[in-house]
Parts: C-alpha cells; structure tokens; sequence
C-alpha cells in the first residue's frame, strides 16, 4: 500500500494545506469492517457507516465527523441472516438530526432473494427504529442498490427492485428466479419515522445490479441509472420529477455500449442548484473509459462528456461539484484509486493517487465527499480489511455544494 493511515486516532489532521494535497486520516472503524459510504449532512458533518463482520453476526456501524474529529462507533443494526454484497452496500443520509439507513436482509433461499430494511433515527443516530422493509411486494427476489437523500422535511429514496424478476407457476407462488421479467427501478419519499408518502415506478426496464444515484435540484428529485434496452444496450439515462410528474427515461449520452450482462459500474452524481455533475464508467467498443459531464439545466440537456482516466480504467466512479464549472471524479485504474479535478471546459489539475488497489471485489466502492475546504475519501484496504480514510484540500476559496 501507498501508506498506512493512522487508525486508532480519533482527530483528523485540519486543512491548511495547499491545494490539491493529499493527507492520511484516521478511521473509526476496526478490523474485519468493509464497504464503507460516506455522507456530508446540511450542516457539513461528515457520516461514514460501513459493515462490521464479526465470528456470529453483522452488523451496520457508523460514527459522525465534526470539528475535525470522529464520533465514538455505533451500532444502528445487526442481525445474522443479512446480504452483504460488494457492491451493493449500506447507505446514511442525514437530514439535520433526522437520519436514514439501509441494509439487505435475506428473505428465502434464492441466492439474490432479499428485502431492503430501512431504519431511522431522530436523535442524531443515537437511537434507531426497528428495521421495516421499503418495498412492499412481498417478493422473494432482489431488491437493492438504494440512494438516499434528505428532502424537504423528509427523505428521498431510489432502488432497484426485481418483483418482476421470478417465474411464476400457473396458481402464482413463485418456483425459482429467473428472467421472465427485468429489473425495474422504483422511487419513494420517506418521513422522518420510515414511513412511505408516495411511491413511483420509474422504468420497468433496467441494469440488474449497477448502483442508482440521485440529486435534489431547484426542481425537484432528478434520478440517474444505467438502462437497459431490448438490445442489451445499458447506456446511462435520467428521469426527473417536475410538477408532481416524471418525465419518460431519457437516455444522457449514447455510448452504444452493447454488453450481455450487468457491468456492476454504476454512476454518481453531484448537484449545486441547477447544476449537476455526472460521472460515469463505459466499456462499449471494448475501450474502457471514465466520463464527466456537466448540466446547467437540472439535467434537461448535457454538455458533452470529458474523459477523465488515463487509459485503463476500472470505473467505480464518484463526483462532488466545487462550483457550478467544476468537480473533482474519483475512479479506480492500473491497481490505483485516484482523483482528478476537471472544470467544464475539459481542462484536468491535480489528478492524485490516492492509495493502491488490487480492484477485485473485496476493494469495494471507494467513496467521496465535500465537507468545508476538504474531501473526505474512505474505501476498504483489501489486506488489512479495514476502512481507509484520506483527506484532500481544496483551498479556502471552495464553495459549499448540496452532496449528491
């Protein structure tokens, strides 16, 4: 590895440095912890969560960054019969002191047959609620790779959901998983005790187990996602809410990637007023690639994409915006994890390596996000299964943007 971060402090080193540098930080994890996610809330504390394996359970840590330092470790669930994937891991989103939380518990003997479990907290995490399920098809089937975000007085929610997925027998209970039916992705808003408001099928046709990702623009719920189409084409599209309606899927580029199965390379993106960042992995005509593109319109139009990786890249993407003309991406490449600012003009500075990776599944999803003058970046040492952590300075000109 790169370097060794300092794990076992509890105060992350302050930014007063320069720029585009990079810096080691503790982590409140310990050892066996993995697929961490990272959130910056409205007032600019950082949450980290990430699994815990222990000899006979799992369980969902998370601890809270403020003033520089971590909050003691805690639990806000566990249990023992819980999906934990490489990919498509657990998220927090906070809305004051109003929090949300996600897991995947098993619910029959299909090798993907699983509910999502969401849980919340009105005391800043100190107390969480009994788990519920968020969907309500009551399916033995896949049911995960959540976004959550805080909206209005409530949170916003996007997953992707396999009710559709099973072959049925003629009196209809389900015999085994199969392909009859496609992924769909569904959306709902969530009060602040868990309950669902309002619910909405979005496509009924989507990737298998690439991850969503969401934004709250001055409009309203905008939701970005690989696509399928009946030619197997999984290019990225959008749908947004305007005027209590969403709009028909609308493809954001044509990278005419033809592949027969899930990639698992999912986008991110990042959102300040009107503005989103959109960053994103493609294969198609075998050329592996990482791409930004910006939208000053909510994402009604794109400006066309820039190529941030060097040549071989992996993806596993993240954005945040600095402003409405520039984002910092995070990608994996070459057995590396690194971070490039690029401005909308196609202009790049600072690309850093972050830290060594081998890529395999067990490294994860490295995650990223914008607190103050700072990134905060955190992602699963393969070898010391543990949760790394780093800052990056952005100078003190750095303007406050709405995380993802």
């Amino acid at each position: 590895m790169m370097y060794v971060a300092l794990i076992g402090c509890s105060s992350m080193k302050r930014s007063g440095a320069p720029a585009g540098e990079m810096s080691p930080a503790p982590s409140p994890s310990k050892p066996n912890s993995e697929t961490p996610c990272l959130f910056t809330g409205p007032d600019g504390t950082v949450y980290l969560s990430w699994i815990q394996r222990s000899e006979n359970k799992t369980s969902l840590n998370f601890a809270s960054l403020r003033h520089g330092r971590w909050s003691k470790p805690k639990v806000i669930a566990s249990g023992d019969s819980w999906f934990v994937n490489w990919a498509d891991y657990p998220m927090i989103a906070a809305n004051r002191k109003q929090l949300v939380a996600h897991f995947l518990d098993r619910n029959g003997d299909g090798s993907y047959a699983y509910d999502i479990k969401l849980t919340t907290s009105h005391d800043n995490g100190k107390t969480w609620r009994a788990p519920s399920v968020l969907h309500d098809d009551k399916k033995q089937a896949e049911h995960g790779f959540v976004t959550l975000l805080p909206y209005g007085n409530n949170f916003f929610a996007t997953w992707l959901n396999g009710r559709n997925t099973l072959m049925e027998n003629p009196a209809g209970s389900n015999l085994h998983e199969g392909h009859r039916g496609a992924m769909s992705l569904r959306a709902a808003v969530i009060d602040a005790q868990g309950n669902k408001l309002d619910e909405w099928e979005l496509d009924k046709r989507t990737c298998d187990c690439c991850q969503t990702t969401a934004a709250i623009n001055k409009r309203g719920p905008v939701v970005i996602y690989r696509d399928r189409s009946d030619t197997e084409v999984r290019d990225l599209s959008i749908v947004r809410l305007e005027g209590g309606r969403w709009t028909e899927p609308q493809c954001i580029h044509e990278d005419h990637w033809k592949i027969a199965g899930c990639p698992v390379n999912g986008p991110r993106v990042a959102v300040e007023g009107n503005t989103l960042a959109v960053a994103w992995f493609t294969g198609a005509s075998g050329n592996s690639r990482v791409n930004v593109m910006f939208s000053a319109d909510g994402g009604i139009t794109f400006d066309q994409p820039i190529r941030v990786d060097e040549g071989n890249a992996v993806g596993r993407v993240d954005v945040e915006l600095l402003d409405n003309r520039t984002a910092v991406v995070s990608w994996m490449e070459s057995g590396l994890i690194k971070i490039a600012k690029v401005h909308a003009d196609g202009a790049k500075e600072w690309a850093l390596k972050i830290d060594s990776s081998s890529g395999s599944r067990s490294s994860g999803f490295p995650q990223m996000t914008k607190s103050g003058n700072s990134l905060i970046l955190a992602w699963t040492d393969e070898d010391e299964k543990n949760i790394k952590v780093a800052t990056v300075s952005l100078g003190q000109s750095s303007r406050a943007v709405t995380h993802r």
